[in-house]
């Protein structure tokens, strides 16, 4: 029980600030498809300064604390340049937004796996599209990890899930405690009545994808020290869709969002400890790993009928016809 807590958050987690940065850009009107792109540029840039950092101190790891914390802060910052493409392409040239989300995807694939290679040729000499980063350091609450059945939820902890339920916390506030949190919820819904408000349509939006891609930046750079330990193309494995899942399923509310996140960790590192319970072959865990793709659907069809978005969701502002 204590591994499927362990395992199970530590994969929830960054699906959920992810998903947060996916609620604020579609809150504001704008699609977001793009969250598998933007989470894997951003753990690109985040990686690729880990290991030039340690090639520049010379022995330093780059799983070392404060690399990690550096790695942190590139990751949210190419997550955000990454996304004013979508951005520009979304709210300056009006292009069709769930395109312009697999545009972004398509292309972050390609331009992060020719420079990881480059990168590389320059480092070691061969063309390797893999950064070796290594695995974040853990710790266990002490107190808190001899409850009962919840305390494997304080034991093993990496210290982004703390980073993270404390954005989670403060992007909450925001959303609904705060005039710009009004102003985000009102461009999504009716545009035109926060325009009739003297809000800048245009500039909220920019604002909510950015956001995104900075959040989404940092989801990308917390799986790659934690689940996969490296940067690679395997970093593109549709977590970015379970986070849109997971925040369509949480009707694009942040405590939803998170149940539905913890629902998903959960069942993924239920299936891989089934797996070495009943003794089964790597073929057997591999069929396993799909179980959260599996209820993706599953709960699209019981609830997605349920589910409201945005009324403004994907829908160009022209001031115009106001």
């Amino acid at each position: 029980m204590d591994m499927i807590m362990i395992d199970g958050l530590s994969f929830a987690m960054p699906l959920l600030v992810m998903a947060i940065g996916g609620i604020y850009c579609e809150r504001s009107g704008v699609t977001m498809l793009a969250l598998e792109g933007l989470q894997g540029f951003g753990a690109f840039t985040g990686s690729a300064v880990a290991i030039l950092c340690a090639v520049k101190t010379g022995g330093a790891g780059s799983a070392s604390p404060w690399i990690i914390y550096i790695a942190m802060a590139a990751s949210m910052a190419g997550g955000l340049a990454f996304s004013l493409i979508h951005a520009a392409l979304c709210v300056k040239f009006r292009a069709q937004q769930v395109i312009s989300g697999a545009v972004v995807n398509t292309l972050a694939v390609a331009l992060t796996t020719f420079f990881t290679s480059i990168i590389n040729l320059g480092l070691t000499g061969e063309a390797s599209n893999k950064f070796q980063i290594g695995v974040a350091g853990r710790f266990t609450v002490p107190v808190l990890s001899r409850i009962p059945v919840l305390g494997g939820l304080f034991k093993n902890m990496y210290p982004f899930e703390i980073v993270i339920l404390v954005i989670a916390f403060i992007a909450w506030y925001l959303l609904y405690r705060t005039p710009y949190g009004l102003r985000l919820r009102s461009c999504g819904e009716n545009p035109a009545s926060l325009d009739a408000a003297g809000g800048d349509v245009a500039k909220t939006r920019l604002g909510a994808v950015m956001i995104c891609g900075a959040l989404s930046g940092l989801g990308g750079i917390f799986l790659a020290y934690s689940i996969s330990a490296t940067f690679s193309p395997s970093i593109y494995m549709g977590y970015g869709y379970l986070s849109i899942a997971a925040l369509i399923f949480g009707n694009w509310k942040i405590l939803p969002t998170f149940a539905v996140c913890l629902f998903f960790g959960f069942a993924k590192s239920s299936g891989y400890q089934l797996c070495l319970f009943l003794g089964m072959s790597s073929s057997f865990s591999d069929l396993l790993l799909v179980l959260p793709y599996v209820l993706t659907l599953l709960l699209l069809i019981f609830f997605s009928k349920h589910n409201r978005p945005p009324r403004a969701l994907g829908e160009f502002f022209d001031k115009g016809k106001r």
